[in-house]
């Protein structure tokens, strides 16, 4: 079941972030979040744009959510979009489910334009965003600097509507 993130969800979430970011450079943080700041971000990010979890015999599996890409008002029509499926449930459509879901709501409530950073190399986050339609748009040379080594990061970008002049502003997740 696809749904709404709670602040409640906060420990689940964290429990399936905090390896990504702990042992791999999938995630540019270095230190996992606390569960408090995941209750923070699922509170704060909620306003605005969808946090979705999937939740399977009452555990979460996954989750994705979107958030402003750039902080300037001419960007609002643009969502940066994050999944993330637990390690166990990889491989068996969580993310294609929650991606689809996201989209779904990021276009009903009148974004125009998905991207996504992946940190490279992440050939199943690379299928995964093809699969789903987005682009691929440039590529960050050493944009970050995780675990002894530099990583470049690629940009992706996924057209949600068509452009319309003048756009109306995004409404809050529904």
């Amino acid at each position: 079941m696809i749904r709404f993130a709670t602040p409640d969800d906060a420990l689940e979430i964290q429990a399936i972030y905090a390896p990504i970011v702990a042992e791999t450079t999938i995630s540019f943080e270095i230190q996992p979040p606390t569960v408090d700041e995941v209750r923070r971000r699922i509170k704060t990010v909620s306003v605005s744009h969808p946090w979705l979890v999937d939740e399977r015999d009452g555990q979460i599996v996954g989750y994705a959510y979107a958030g402003y890409h750039r902080q300037r008002p001419a960007y609002r029509w643009t969502a940066e979009t994050t999944v993330y499926v637990g390690e166990s449930h990889r491989g068996g459509g969580v993310g294609r489910g929650l991606y689809e879901a996201l989209i779904k709501r990021l276009r009903r409530q009148g974004f125009r334009t998905a991207v996504a950073g992946i940190a490279l190399p992440n050939p199943d986050s690379i299928r995964l965003h093809e699969n789903m339609g987005f682009r691929p748009v440039g590529v960050f040379s050493n944009s970050g600097f995780k675990m002894g080594r530099w990583i470049d990061t690629s940009w992706w970008q996924l057209d949600l509507q068509e452009l319309s002049i003048p756009p109306t502003v995004p409404a809050p997740p529904i």
